[in-house]
């Protein structure tokens, strides 16, 4: 496949864990931040995202996220 075939690689990373505070991004132990791993579009990030909060809906002090790491990346560039 040609490389202008190909979709823009747009990297996202998901990652969590508890927060101490729930009206915060505080977490309560970095040692535990859960990395679930970079994803190369949106999509695909939200899929895993989506999984990894329900895995742990039953604790309200855990959150998932999901960062634009192509933003941090190229803070230039317009997706």
């Amino acid at each position: 496949m040609p490389d202008s075939a190909k979709p823009k690689q747009l990297l996202h990373l998901v990652f969590g864990g508890e927060l101490t505070d729930l009206g915060g991004v505080e977490f309560k132990d970095l040692d535990r931040v859960d990395i679930v791993g970079v994803y190369p579009n949106y999509a695909s990030a939200y899929i895993a995202w989506k999984a990894k909060a329900q895995q742990t809906v039953d604790n309200a002090h855990m959150r998932y996220f999901i960062v634009h790491l192509h933003r941090l990346l190229d803070p230039q560039a317009t997706a």
